[in-house]
């Protein structure tokens, strides 16, 4: 089994910036992609940003101008810049990753890491 090791969370000051980042315990396939989601209890798990092998990305409306997700293919690990955090991406975090095993396209998902703005 593999586990994404997710890392950068914490508790930031609104207005301030982080960096979360998520790395697979273990090499198991070709990357097809990666992402950040997130889940505000009582809500559904939404994407933050993702990044493909290729390098094509895709955000969230909410975070648009203030993240920025890159691939590093080499350490197999995915990076979320965030910055100017609001009160409102107070939540978990989850890295999802994407791979292609013996032709079938697997998924998994992070424990999530909590992030926290304080006003």
């Amino acid at each position: 089994q593999v586990q994404l090791v997710e890392s950068g969370g914490g508790l930031v000051q609104a207005g301030g910036s982080l960096t979360l980042s998520c790395v697979p315990s273990r090499t198991i396939g070709r990357i097809a992609s990666m992402g950040w989601y997130r889940q505000a209890p009582g809500n559904e798990r939404e994407v933050v940003a993702s990044i493909n092998l290729e390098g094509s990305t895709n955000y969230a409306t909410s975070v648009k101008g203030r993240a920025t997700i890159s691939l590093d293919i080499a350490k197999s690990t995915v990076y979320l810049e965030m910055n100017n955090l609001k009160a409102e991406d107070t939540t978990v975090y989850y890295c999802k990753l994407d791979v292609w095993v013996e032709n079938r396209l697997n998924f998994y998902w992070g424990r999530g890491t909590q992030v926290t703005v304080s006003p």
